[in-house]
């Protein structure tokens, strides 16, 4: 059985099509933002940034 309540990403927002999803996680514990994204059998997760480039931080305790 799967335990969501003490799994470190949460999924907060999703755009797109079954084969070409955009999704937007953050780590519980950090608030570290990270944006996903796939197209076929390939994909890419990297740190969301702002326009300073730094790392999208989400108040962890909202979670």
């Amino acid at each position: 059985m799967i335990d969501m309540a003490n799994d470190r990403f949460i999924k907060i927002y999703s755009q797109g099509k079954l084969t070409t999803p955009m999704e937007i996680w953050v780590d519980k514990e950090t608030g570290v933002n990270y944006i996903y994204h796939s197209a076929g059998y390939s994909g890419g997760l990297t740190v969301l940034v702002d326009k300073d480039g730094k790392p999208v931080v989400t108040d962890p305790d909202k979670y």
